[in-house]
């Protein structure tokens, strides 16, 4: 008789669906899985030992670079631990804005996996039109920050400024006639507050597509349906958090139970799955696209009517307008000040979290009353998850392990951090 034994496998850095730098060492008998052993170290960004060498505001454009694709949510959590250390109010407007960018970031974040998770699994389409409906809601990040991605937009005690009047419009070129570029600007006439609404008008049609691609369709269903099941006993015990978590059956959101900024005033629900597979995952993200909207539409209607400040008016933490800094000297000490030597963080320690589209996303953060963190843990939705890989992918095909690494919709950024 020939012996049989398993052989192993390396599983990326390179492989499309190994999202970067994900080397997943496989043990296979066959083509089933006997053992997966995630490899992680290959993007080691050490943004928890740099923020001890950077002022707490230099911090925040670390925060965008962690999970790459939900910027100004890791931003708030940030922000949010500064703030509980510092006792400063946020202003009531700076608590909308906040909460209609994390939602915009939510819808952001599902149209990249979703995309890329259809990519992954196969399906081309999806990936076209999810990008399509990003680039609307990236140019409302680059009106507010000048930045697409990274905004460092929120601040300690509110955020960077208030919702611009115009949006950008989009010039004739030799690509586009004059007539293809005035369709373009259609919603792009009034100012931004106008051009998202017509977004959240438009946006729940875009889901409906999705679906109809997506949904119902056979081959979607057999690559997903069963695949990963997590019961919510485990769910829990692996650490579980966001989707991964409601996709078992568990109804935990922060936004719900633990509610900060001005959630608790938002009319929005919860998602549950019932089996706990890849498939009702997507299910819970494609509601949760929906919830978002809702919320984005209650942020925009109180906005409109309720105008005021968007920082806190305390120059220890938040600069002077520009005006009043180039035409007062008391002003423009604090305004050098704050850009050079920072804001001083009493002494003491602070967790804050928000529901980031992938989890709980949490700072930890430890101050000595100097001008930079004198330690800061970052707790990453991503990494329980990762750790749960090898029991949810054990006895499925190597085909399988793609859906899986899509599922749990990973980014590394905040894994190597």
């Amino acid at each position: 008789m020939a012996e049989i034994k398993n052989y192993t496998l390396n599983f990326g850095p390179q492989h499309p669906a190994a999202h970067g730098v994900l080397r997943l060492v496989l043990e296979l008998d066959g083509e089933v899985v006997q053992r997966a052993d995630p490899h992680i170290g290959l993007l080691h960004r050490a943004t928890e030992k740099l923020a001890e060498t950077r002022t707490f505001l230099q911090n925040v454009p670390y925060m965008d670079r962690l999970d790459y694709v939900s910027m100004m949510c890791n931003e708030h959590a940030y922000v949010m631990a500064i703030e509980k250390l510092l006792g400063v109010p946020v202003p009531e407007r700076a608590q909308y804005i906040r909460v209609m960018f994390d939602e915009i970031t939510r819808i952001l974040n599902h149209l990249m996996w979703l995309g890329a998770h259809a990519l992954d699994v196969g399906a081309m389409t999806v990936f076209l039109y999810a990008f399509r409906e990003r680039e609307d809601l990236m140019d409302c990040y680059e009106a507010v920050s000048g930045a697409r991605m990274h905004a460092a937009y929120y601040r300690p005690g509110g955020v960077y400024r208030d919702l611009p009047d115009r949006m950008p419009q989009f010039v004739v070129n030799k690509l586009r006639n004059e007539r293809a570029i005035r369709e373009l600007n259609v919603d792009r006439q009034g100012s931004m507050l106008d051009f998202i609404q017509a977004f959240t008008e438009r946006f729940p049609g875009y889901v409906d597509d999705y679906e109809t691609l997506l949904t119902d369709n056979r081959i979607w269903k057999q690559r997903l349906v069963g695949i990963g099941v997590v019961s919510p006993e485990r769910a829990k015990a692996l650490g579980f958090t966001g989707p991964m978590l409601r996709g078992s059956g568990v109804a935990w959101d922060l936004r719900k139970t633990q509610p900060y900024e001005v959630y608790d005033r938002m009319d929005f629900d919860i998602p549950v799955g019932r089996n706990g597979d890849s498939y009702d995952r997507y299910l819970v993200r494609i509601e949760e696209m929906r919830q978002s909207n809702r919320i984005v539409r209650q942020c925009v209607d109180w906005l409109r009517k309720n105008p005021g400040p968007v920082i806190v008016d305390d120059h220890k933490v938040a600069p002077p307008s520009r005006v009043a800094m180039k035409s007062n000297m008391e002003e423009l000490i604090h305004h050098f000040k704050l850009f050079t030597e920072g804001m001083h963080v009493p002494e003491g320690e602070a967790y804050a979290c928000v529901e980031h589209p992938k989890g709980e996303f949490g700072i930890y953060l430890v101050s000595d009353g100097a001008n930079k963190p004198y330690r800061l843990k970052i707790r990453a939705p991503g990494f329980p998850h990762l750790q749960a890989l090898d029991e949810m992918a054990r006895g499925h095909m190597l085909a399988d392990v793609v859906t899986l690494i899509g599922t749990q919709d990973i980014v590394f950024g905040e894994i190597d951090r």
